[in-house]
């Protein structure tokens, strides 16, 4: 653990701005000290406050964000996992400052959306949008699952005056603010660092799908043999052939691909579950 943090600390060692912004940073987490580190540091210096809701980290994740508390208020709520809505509205109304910016725990700020974020505080802005994109190997996937825009930052009181809230079905979770609420959108990316593999993003979709079915299931939804045949085709030829994937070059063909599969495998699970009544 120790070695963890003296990594994170060297990683870390530029000047820090010393005028953060009255914003509050919320992330979840659990035992992602691969990318943690990388999304804190791309905070340093703008936030005045760290919210960090961890549902039992083991593997020094803990320990990156303690370290944190040498350049900024950090509140760590450790708790059981309570769903993707659940557990990210504990973080928001954890958050005490003008403004809160949510990410996850895989999604570094690039220094143009930062630039971004403090002209929108300046500005005074109701919320702001950003787009989100993957990383593989290093580069950005202009094509895949793209344009892929996402509300991250809200004035907290419109939070407290039930203005915005966090709504969905898990694990298809997002943030939402009412009608007449103005919504800016943001200079720069939202770099989405969430597998290094296409073969970890196969498991990560197996996971993500067995949810997604769960939920559906219990909002009365129902598979069929129909749907298990014709929904991986869907969505293969959305991603390569609507959204252009096949532009990323071969992590594009991948990203349709992995797609198609878990298309195939929230269909397949739905189905399962429905069959399991009779």
């Amino acid at each position: 653990m120790v070695f963890v943090v003296l990594v994170y600390w060297i990683m870390t060692a530029r000047a820090t701005p010393t005028e953060t912004l009255d914003l509050s940073v919320m992330i979840p987490c659990r035992n992602n000290v691969r990318t943690m580190g990388r999304v804190l540091e791309s905070v340093r210096g703008l936030c005045s406050q760290l919210v960090v809701i961890d549902s039992g980290s083991t593997d020094g994740t803990l320990e990156l964000v303690e370290a944190c508390r040498e350049w900024c208020e950090v509140v760590l709520v450790q708790t059981h996992w309570r769903g993707f809505v659940r557990t990210k509205s504990m973080g928001l109304d954890a958050c005490n400052r003008r403004y809160a910016l949510w990410l996850d725990s895989d999604e570094p700020v690039t220094n143009e959306m930062a630039a971004s974020v403090r002209s929108a505080v300046a500005d005074g802005v109701d919320a702001a949008k950003v787009r989100r994109v993957v990383e593989y190997k290093g580069k950005l996937l202009m094509h895949s699952w793209q344009p892929e825009w996402r509300l991250r930052l809200v004035r907290i009181d419109l939070v407290r005056d039930g203005r915005a809230r966090f709504t969905g079905i898990d694990p298809h979770d997002y943030l939402e603010v009412d009608s007449g609420v103005d919504v800016r959108a943001l200079d720069g990316v939202l770099v989405h660092d969430s597998f290094e593999t296409f073969s970890e993003h196969l498991g990560n979709q197996l996971r993500l799908s067995r949810t997604s079915a769960q939920s559906l299931h219990a909002m009365g939804k129902r598979g069929s043999v129909w749907k298990i045949m014709t929904s991986p085709i869907g969505a293969f030829f959305k991603q390569a052939i609507v959204k252009g994937s096949w532009r990323d070059g071969y992590a594009g063909w991948l990203a349709a691909t992995t797609s198609a599969a878990g298309a195939l495998m929230k269909h397949a699970v739905l189905y399962e579950l429905g069959r399991s009544e009779q």
